[in-house]
C-alpha cells in the first residue's frame, strides 16, 4: 500500500448465539442457555475482515448455573443434535467443518500478497495512461476516493461489512490523518502525471528516510545507528537517479518529496489514532474524510479549465465511454489495493509485510518501464537498484528490532 493505515482490527466474536437444546421428558434436571451477546464496543460495530477473528469475551447467563464465562476456541463449537436426530446425549457438542481460511492460511495470505502486487500494478498503469490525455491530476485524484468512498457506501448498505459507529472522539483523531492522507494522495498524482511511474516510486523509496527522522527529531524516539545506515544507500540511489533521470521536471520531483512528507506525517497521527475499529471500517472513513479535503482544491485550481476544455480534449481523443470507465477503473483499483494492502498487514508479521511492500515497488517499477517503454540511462538504472535495495535493508533491520522489542515485552 502506498499507504498504511495503524489500526488494531476488532471482530465480531465467531459465536453470536447458543441454541437452546432439548431434552427428552422425564430426564432429571434442566439446563437452559440464553445467547450470548458482546461487551462493549466490538459488538456494536465490529466485523470479519477476510476470515480472521479477535476474541472479545461473552457473558453467558445460566438460569440453574450461574454467569459463566465462555472463552471461544478457534474452531466454532455448534449445538447439540435434538432427539428427532436420534442423539443419545441431547446437548452434546458438535465441532463445526474448518473454513477455507483457517484450513488453507498460507494459500489464502499469498492470494492477498498476489492482488495486492495485481491491483497496484494494474493502478499504475491505467493511472498514468489517463493522464497521458487528461492531465489533470486533481480531478483524478478526486475521482480515485469518490469511486471508493461510493464502493464503501454500497457496502455497508448490503451489510458487507457491518458500518462501524463514529463518534465525535474519534472524528476528531481521523481527521489529522485523512488530511495528511488527501495532501500525500494528491501530490503523488502531480507526480505521476508530470514525471515517468518508475521515477516517482523512486523518489517514493525515501519515504522511510523521512519516517525515520520524524521518529527522531519530532517523537524523540532513539533511532539505532543501523537503521540510519541502512538509509544511506537509499539517499545515493535516489540521488544517483534523479540526476539522469531523462523525464525529470521540478513540479514532479517536488511533489513526490512532499508526498513523503504526507504519509510520514500520516504514520505519526495514526499512532496516536489508534483504535479498536476493524482495517475495513477506518479506512472506509478516512477515505470519506479525504474526499471531502480534496474537492475544494480539484475545483479551484482545475474547474475552470476542466469545464473550458478538459472534457471535451478528453472525450474528442478516447471517447465518452472509455473516458467514464478508465475513470471508474482506476478509482477502484486504487481503493482495492489499498483496502488488501491493509488486510494483508492484518495477516502477516511486520517482517513480511515490510519485504512485501519493497517488493511491490519493484514490481511496479518494472512493469511501468516494460508497459511504457520509458528509457532510463545506466546511471538511473543502477541508482534505482540501490534505492530499492537500501529500502529493503532498512525495512528488515526496522522489522527485525521491532519483533524483538515486541517478544522482550511479551517474555
Amino acid at each position: 500500500m502506498e499507504s498504511r493505515v495503524l489500526s488494531r482490527a476488532a471482530t465480531f466474536a465467531p459465536l453470536s448465539h447458543l441454541r437452546k437444546p432439548q431434552r427428552e421428558s422425564g430426564a432429571s434436571g434442566s439446563v437452559s442457555f440464553v445467547s450470548a451477546r458482546p461487551i462493549g464496543a466490538v459488538g456494536e460495530g465490529g466485523n470479519v475482515i477476510w476470515g480472521r477473528q479477535l476474541r472479545p469475551a461473552l457473558l453467558l447467563e445460566s438460569s440453574s448455573l450461574g454467569a459463566k464465562i465462555l472463552r471461544p476456541s478457534p474452531v466454532c463449537a455448534a449445538a447439540s443434535s435434538s432427539p428427532a436426530e436420534g442423539s443419545d446425549s441431547a446437548g452434546e457438542a458438535k465441532i463445526a467443518p474448518v473454513g477455507f481460511f483457517e484450513k488453507y492460511p498460507a494459500l489464502v495470505t499469498g492470494f492477498f500478497f498476489f492482488m495486492w502486487y495485481f491491483l497496484n500494478v494494474i493502478f499504475n498503469i491505467l493511472n498514468k495512461k489517463i493522464y497521458n490525455y487528461f492531465p489533470y491530476p486533481y480531478f483524478v485524484s478526486v475521482i480515485h476516493l469518490l469511486v471508493g468512498v461510493i464502493y464503501c457506501l454500497v457496502s455497508w448498505t448490503v451489510g458487507l461489512p457491518k458500518r462501524a459507529p463514529m463518534d465525535s472522539n474519534l472524528l476528531k483523531l481521523l481527521v489529522p490523518v485523512a488530511v495528511c492522507h488527501a495532501l500525500g494522495h494528491v501530490t503523488s498524482n502531480v507526480s505521476f502525471a508530470a514525471v515517468a511511474v518508475s521515477f516517482t516510486h523512486t523518489i517514493k523509496a525515501l519515504e522511510p528516510f523521512f519516517n525515520a527522522a520524524a521518529s527522531q527529531f519530532i517523537l524523540g524516539q532513539s533511532i539505532p545507528i543501523t537503521l540510519w545506515l541502512s538509509l544511506a544507500p537509499v539517499v545515493l540511489g535516489v540521488s544517483m537517479a534523479s540526476l539522469t533521470e531523462l523525464s525529470f521536471n521540478w513540479v514532479g520531483f517536488i511533489s513526490a518529496m512532499i508526498s513523503n512528507i504526507s504519509f510520514t506525517y500520516r504514520s505519526l497521527y495514526s499512532k496516536k489514532a489508534m483504535t479498536d475499529m476493524d482495517s475495513t471500517n477506518l479506512y472506509a472513513y478516512i477515505s470519506i474524510i479525504a474526499l471531502v479535503v480534496c474537492i475544494p482544491p480539484a475545483i479551484i485550481l482545475e474547474g475552470p479549465q476542466l469545464l473550458k476544455h478538459g472534457f471535451n480534449d478528453a472525450i474528442a481523443k478516447v471517447g465518452l465511454t472509455k473516458f467514464i470507465t478508465d475513470l471508474f477503473w482506476v478509482g477502484m483499483f486504487y481503493h482495492l489495493y489499498n483496502q488488501l494492502a491493509t488486510n494483508t498487514l492484518e495477516r502477516v508479521a511486520p517482517l513480511t509485510h515490510a519485504v512485501g511492500n519493497v517488493l511491490k515497488r519493484v514490481f511496479v517499477i518494472g512493469f511501468s518501464i516494460l508497459v511504457f517503454g520509458n528509457k532510463i540511462s545506466t546511471q538511473t538504472g543502477i541508482g534505482t537498484a540501490i534505492a530499492i535495495a537500501g529500502v529493503a535493508t532498512y525495512s528488515y533491520i526496522k522489522a527485525k528490532l521491532e519483533e524483538e522489542k515486541r517478544q522482550g515485552k511479551t517474555a
